[in-house]
């Protein structure tokens, strides 16, 4: 990453890969929407790790004073959406990810490489 990604996107990018993660992607949507700046896309193997993946990236971005701003689905741990406001993540129980196909969807956006996955 660049130094002010680096800057902007270390605590997410810490806290999606903390927990075990599959395949996190990081998509710069700047200029493609005014929702976010940022989506990150992971998957867990199970509904149990979907939650607990979320749970851990709530908790350890919380410990920096970072909250968000809503949780949807974290109950169900299918699909569970985090908004951060600049920053959305979606964890996804591994079937649903390709289902729904974010990536496909934002296949304008730009993959973000990080130190932790390249």
């Amino acid at each position: 990453m660049t130094n002010d990604l680096d800057e902007l996107l270390a605590h997410y990018v810490k806290a999606v890969t903390g927990k075990q993660a599959i395949d996190p992607v990081f998509l710069d949507v700047r200029g493609l929407t005014s929702v976010a700046d940022f989506f990150i896309i992971c998957s867990g193997s199970s509904n149990r790790q979907v939650m607990a993946i979320a749970e851990f990236i709530k908790v350890d971005l919380k410990k920096h004073g970072i909250k968000p701003l809503s949780v949807e689905g974290i109950k169900d741990g299918r699909w569970v959406l985090i908004d951060y406001g600049d920053v959305i993540i979606h964890v996804f129980y591994e079937p649903l990810r390709g289902f729904y196909d974010l990536e496909g969807l934002w296949t304008d956006a730009k993959r973000v490489k990080t130190d932790d996955k390249e």
